[in-house]
Parts: structure tokens; sequence; C-alpha cells
């Protein structure tokens, strides 16, 4: 910490909390360290961050990429929550990163289930680096809310990336192994799930890009992360 407020010349303001340098650290480096712009994100983000919420009530959110973002009855199926969705589509975990503030912290809330990782792994990314970004937005939420639950979705099987699966099954493992052991952490596994017997992704869980889930993949997926929320 006290390399990055030397860094970023952000010493002698020692009354910044270190969550807020934190998140600017990782908002400066997201772009430039994956060669990518999470600025492609801002109207997307824009219309979450504009939201009016019920602060009274216990908070879950769901974030990450297209996958969430395109679960449309996410809050119908979970009628007894307080639910947002706050995905955006073809997000990495260094986008949600860059975004934790807006996505996240801003909304204070008990729980946050993150799926993020497929595009990650899609663009070239290892295991071990996106399973270092995945502590890092771990770290970003416990550093407000040590109390708050962090569920990791693993990422999914799909028709259209079933060439990567070694890669995918590599992360996943990954994973669950970062989760073991971490009170606060979950891991749910979707993966599995949304194979068939023989060992091959089940072809009737897409729509026609084979990538994105129609509804009886949403409906494995309710089925398995129902039990997570509290």
């Amino acid at each position: 910490m006290k390399n990055f407020k030397k860094q970023l010349n952000l010493s002698r303001f020692s009354f910044i909390p270190e969550i807020i340098i934190v998140v600017l650290v990782f908002k400066l480096s997201t772009g430039s360290l994956y060669g990518q712009d999470p600025l492609r994100f801002a109207d997307q983000v824009a219309e979450i961050k504009d939201r009016q919420i019920d602060s009274k009530n216990p908070l879950i959110i769901f974030t990450g990429s297209s996958s969430i973002r395109m679960w449309t009855d996410l809050e119908d199926r979970f009628p007894q929550y307080h639910l947002l969705n706050n995905g955006f589509g073809g997000s990495h975990f260094s986008d949600l990163i860059h975004y934790a503030d807006e996505l996240i912290l801003r909304f204070n809330p008990t729980q946050v289930f993150i799926y993020e990782g497929d595009n990650d792994l899609a663009a070239g990314k290892s295991a071990a680096e996106i399973k270092r970004d995945t502590r890092k937005i771990v770290e970003i939420i416990h550093m407000t809310n040590k109390d708050c639950e962090v569920v990791l979705i693993s990422p999914k099987p799909s028709l259209a990336r079933w060439h990567l699966k070694e890669k995918y099954q590599e992360l996943n493992k990954a994973l669950r192994e970062y989760a073991d052991g971490k009170p606060a952490v979950k891991f749910a596994d979707v993966w599995t799930p949304m194979l068939a017997p023989d060992g091959n992704v089940k072809n009737d869980l897409f729509i026609d890009d084979g990538l994105h889930m129609n509804q009886k993949g949403y409906d494995i997926w309710y089925e398995v992360l129902k039990p997570y929320l509290r």
C-alpha cells in the first residue's frame, strides 16, 4: 500500500482511505495492463450507477459478464431477496476491478455473486492470471466489508468455446482451491451440471451463438445457485 501511494504521489494525502487508493490504482492500471480499455463499458456502467435502491434492506448483487447481464428474469426467480443484476456484457475480471466502486462497493451488499473468467480465457489469459484478478476483487470487496460473502460462479461450458475445455477445467480447479477454507468466499459449480453423461456439454442449453444460454441453461443455474443465497 505504501508503494501504491508513492507511485501515485498520494503519500502526502494520508487521510485518503486505503480502499479508495486501491480502487484508484486498479482503475489506472487495468486498461494498460491487459491491452483493453475498460471505458468501453462506460455506458452500461452509467445506467447501473444511476439506479435508485432501497438501502434499508440487505442487498445481494449479481455481477460479471453477459451470462449475468442476459439473465433477464433473475430478480423474478428469487422474489424473496433484494437483488440487483449489475452484469455488463463482454467484461473480464480486470473490468470488474476497474468498476468495483460503481458496480459493487457503493451498494454495500451483504452478498456478491460474480461470473467472470469466461471472456478472460477466450482472450488468452492463463488460469494463474485470472486467479490473481479474482483475489484482487475479493480483497477490494472485503476491505469495504469483511463480512460480505463473495460467491464465485464457475466459468460455464459452452458449444462455442468447447475447444478451450481443458483451460476452463484448470481455471475452475484454481477458483475452487482459492475459495476453499475462506469463510467469506464460496465457489458455485455450474460447469458440472451443464455436462451430459458422456462428459460433453449439453447442446440444448444455448441460443444460436452457442455461447449464451437459453431458459434451460438458466434453469440449471437457478438450481445450483439457490442454496447459496442468504
